[in-house]
């Protein structure tokens, strides 16, 4: 179900599919990057079946050793993946797993690794050559001294991958080779690197966890034909702030949801991450007239309910631009205005596995808002003070 703007505005949107007017626009990329995401993560799950034999033979049985620690790692909308998945990979085994950003890896590692403890270092990188990524697994390979590497990339030339290669302590798991994203923001590469986590960690048989992968494909498939025209009218809106809120795995894609809408309209939109319940503890100043809140739901009916509470008072207080929510449909919330009827497998589609759907939503808004301003979203920054590939990270060592 989707809910319309109640707004007045010009209908000549430029939709997801319409390649040419993206390519007037300088968005090509980026548009092509967020639509293909269906197809790709379709094709991912014939890639790990191919890969199956080999990731297990690497893993072995260490996830049921209590000692073995395992840590999600990465920088930015790469450290976002670790923070989606790893609460939920933690649940199902007897193994420690954590996450940490690779930024702060690199200045406190003292806090996160021990010489004695077996510990496997979980990279994401869509390039794999950010100075932060190749940094923190030398820092592992030094500071522990039974340290072994699974580095999820893009991109088969980078330096995770080349560096990884022939090494029997690391395993190199490459994505579909067009999800490298040509374009500034990762989009497909985050959405990519995320299921594969999610489908290589994860406890249920192998045949459930594609089956699964697969479904997710065909929610996000449905998501974009639905919400493409809505999205396209909504970033035409007035807003110069908009804030997401989410819970639990949620938290994290509403980071990742912000830096989408930072990063495409090149800082001119002030955007903000929160939780539900954390937003009224000052957050909730920032509201305003021209803000747009998005809340982010949850399969889990508690969680829903704490979230439906806020909504509510924030439709009763008027002073935000606008209110929505998106996420599965639920008898908790019915009236949400952007919403997918999700299977109900048993527990199978918990929110880690839904938030790459969700995040469609995001990226479409981020791509829509950054034309709306006049900008060229494959290249917000056309005077290289933020780049694709983060540079001028000088290395401490100590």
């Amino acid at each position: 179900m989707v809910r319309w703007p109640n707004w007045n505005l010009r209908m000549d949107v430029t939709l997801l599919s319409d390649v040419s007017a993206w390519q007037r626009l300088g968005g090509a990329d980026t548009a092509t990057e967020i639509a293909q995401q269906p197809a790709l993560w379709e094709s991912l799950a014939q890639d790990l079946s191919r890969a199956r034999d080999r990731l297990q033979a690497f893993l072995g049985d260490s996830l049921n050793d209590p000692n073995q620690r395992v840590l999600f790692t990465g920088a930015g909308s790469s450290g976002f993946i670790a923070e989606m998945v790893a609460d939920a990979i933690n649940a199902q085994w007897p193994a420690e797993v954590r996450v940490v950003h690779t930024t702060s890896l690199l200045t406190h590692p003292a806090l996160y690794l021990q010489r004695d403890r077996p510990t496997l270092l979980v990279s994401f990188g869509r390039s794999g050559s950010s100075p932060e990524s190749v940094a923190a697994v030398d820092r592992v390979r030094a500071d522990v001294d039974d340290a072994r590497f699974l580095d999820i990339t893009c991109n088969a030339d980078g330096e995770l991958a080349r560096r990884g290669a022939g090494r029997a302590d690391t395993c190199t798991l490459l994505m579909p080779s067009a999800s490298c994203d040509r374009a500034f923001a990762m989009t497909s590469s985050l959405t990519c690197m995320l299921l594969a986590a999610l489908t290589v960690f994860d406890r249920s048989s192998w045949d459930a966890r594609v089956a699964r992968l697969k479904q997710v494909a065909a929610l996000a498939r449905e998501g974009q034909a639905q919400w493409d025209a809505p999205v396209a009218t909504l970033a035409q809106g007035p807003f110069n702030r908009v804030i997401y809120l989410g819970s639990g795995p949620l938290e994290a894609l509403a980071r990742e949801c912000a830096l989408k809408v930072l990063e495409l309209t090149a800082g001119r939109v002030l955007a903000l991450a929160n939780t539900p319940l954390g937003f009224r503890h000052g957050p909730k100043s920032t509201l305003d007239g021209n803000t747009l809140v998005v809340v982010l739901r949850s399969v889990q009916p508690l969680a829903r309910r704490y979230e439906q509470d806020l909504l509510e008072e924030l439709r009763r207080d008027g002073v935000a631009g606008q209110v929505l929510a998106i996420g599965p449909h639920s008898d908790i919330g019915a009236d949400d205005e952007y919403t997918l009827v999700v299977p109900p497998l048993h527990t199978a589609f918990d929110d880690p596995w839904l938030a790459p759907v969700w995040l469609g939503f995001a990226q479409l808004f981020a791509l829509q808002r950054s034309a709306a301003l006049g900008l060229t979203p494959d290249n917000p920054f056309p005077d290289g003070t933020v780049n694709r590939v983060v540079k001028g990270v000088t290395i401490h060592h100590g």
